[in-house]
């Protein structure tokens, strides 16, 4: 016969873990949608109100970029 606080711990497990099943679901819904369809629209806002400060930002990653990687190049050929 088990004892009675093991009978306690092993069904209160059992209705925590059913719980924790049931509050970790996920439901479907239009949350994700509409929380895609705003970042898109954020996202296309911004690069048509900054398009100069993005164009010029870009380039000067790129040319950065250009410059380290013929550093690199010059570095191993020598």
């Amino acid at each position: 016969m088990k004892k009675a606080w093991y009978v306690v711990v092993e069904k209160g497990s059992r209705v925590g873990r059913t719980i924790r099943r049931e509050m970790m679901k996920k439901e479907p819904g239009i949350d994700g949608i509409l929380v895609t369809v705003g970042l898109c629209i954020i996202a296309l806002l911004l690069c048509v109100v900054m398009k100069d400060s993005l164009t010029a930002f870009i380039r000067t990653l790129v040319d950065a970029m250009t410059l380290k990687a013929q550093q690199i190049l010059t570095g191993v050929s020598a």
